[in-house]
């Protein structure tokens, strides 16, 4: 069993990155080279500017390469609770926000000619609890109204044709999500911005962040200093550098996955025939595809600690014993992959993006990151040229977390609270 993502060591490693140190002057700096910054990277130099991206590790060595592979559109959050919250106008334009980012992956994918396995299968939103199944009918009515008539519900009798477990209670079908390899999408948008002139370092890290006089800012790393007139923070949940605003105001919370040896066809067409994306509606939530090369990836929060080698594996036995209770069929599969990530969680679970002191920042996808990241980092590059307007979180306040400093001393808490929740409701 690799303790390695699954999609990163199943694709081409990006190999062209800037030989040298990093120095001299450059319109743009972008730090961080996951989906969000290899976007705006594309999307800045097809505007002329002169870009250099700043990776603290491997490109798509975090989130981006260490996600379940899927690229959903609509909410993480109940449809029906966010029109309450926000009014049903808001909630529908957000909510459209998901299904333009969805359509953005693909155009990209087309326009740099990236082969990664995309393919519109569709999400299944599974109703772990009767109730549950009451909350999406409710969501989806409202959903068909507007914001999105092609979901549709699926009941528990219906639910055969869809997957082949009785552990769950009906579901919701989102007809618009995709599936993708990220490892391929990851290296394809790395080749893509370096052809368009995008100067990457990998390694390294950005340890110093200063604001010169003017609009000029100087970036600090181990293999030297660079002089930018525009920042565009990048970075998710890293814990590298001068980024503690934005620490206080992002929990990262582990994420974990396994992938199974390759399953037989007839196996796979009984457990997901139509090869959707398919996640459930637990906190403590359970998701699972079909991998290009057949096999199933299962993941889920498992537990909300860190992500590590020893967290991993205790996470990833956990996860198995939940694939086996949804897939009994499986018990003496093998198991061939077995990784963790961090998800940049927001508050309210919704993302962030706009400009503090200076700094252009996009981050918080809390989980719905593939496709929301790389739209905003199209979307970033329109902001920084002044078209404000188009960003959809523009008019979102990011108060910090009480009591939230850096270290999650109380990811236990969180995590104690959350099953107590999935016991009750």
């Amino acid at each position: 069993m690799k303790l390695t993502p699954y999609w990163l060591d199943t694709a081409p490693r990006f190999s062209d990155g800037a030989k040298g140190p990093v120095e001299g002057e450059v319109g743009v700096a972008v730090v961080g080279g996951g989906f969000t910054g290899l976007s705006a990277s594309i999307a800045l130099a097809k505007k002329g500017a002169s870009v250099m991206l700043l990776e603290a590790g491997m490109v798509g060595g975090c989130a981006s390469g260490r996600n379940g592979g899927m690229c959903n559109n609509g909410f993480a959050q109940d449809y029906f609770g966010m029109a309450n919250r926000f009014g049903e106008t808001v909630a529908k334009r957000l909510y459209q926000s998901f299904d333009t980012a969805v359509d953005t992956v693909e155009t990209i994918i087309r326009e740099e000619g990236i082969d990664c396995d995309f393919h519109r299968v569709g999400k299944l939103k599974l109703a772990a609890k009767p109730a549950h199944y009451d909350k999406l009918a409710r969501s989806q009515e409202m959903l068909a109204r507007g914001a999105d008539p092609e979901t549709y519900m699926v009941s528990r009798q219906e639910l055969a044709s869809e997957l082949g477990s009785d552990r769950y209670f009906g579901g919701m079908i989102f007809k618009k999500s995709a599936a993708m390899h990220m490892g391929k999408f990851v290296h394809g948008l790395a080749t893509a911005a370096t052809r368009r002139g995008v100067k990457i370092h990998e390694s390294a890290p950005v340890t110093g962040l200063k604001r010169l006089n003017g609009h000029a800012h100087e970036l600090s790393t181990p293999q030297g200093v660079v002089r930018a007139r525009q920042v565009l923070l990048a970075t998710g949940t890293s814990a590298v550098g001068p980024l503690s605003y934005y620490r206080r105001r992002i929990v990262p919370v582990g994420a974990f996955l396994i992938v199974t040896e390759p399953l037989p066809i007839d196996l796979l067409d009984r457990l997901l025939p139509r090869r959707r994306n398919a996640a459930d509606t637990m906190n403590f939530v359970s998701y699972f595809r079909v991998t290009p090369d057949n096999r199933l990836l299962f993941g889920g929060r498992a537990r909300f600690a860190k992500s590590g080698a020893r967290s991993d594996i205790k996470s990833g036995k956990i996860l198995q014993r939940s694939m086996l209770q949804v897939f009994p069929s499986l018990t003496n599969v093998r198991i061939d992959y077995c990784w963790g990530g961090m998800v940049d969680m927001t508050a309210d679970r919704l993302p962030r993006a706009g400009e503090h002191d200076g700094l252009f920042y996009s981050m918080g996808y809390s989980g719905h990151g593939t496709q929301m990241s790389t739209y905003m980092g199209k979307v970033m590059a329109e902001v920084m040229d002044g078209n404000i307007s188009l960003n959809p979180w523009k008019d979102f306040d990011w108060p910090a977390i009480p009591g939230h400093f850096g270290p999650t001393w109380f990811l236990p808490l969180v995590g104690a609270y959350y099953k107590l929740q999935d016991m009750l409701h």
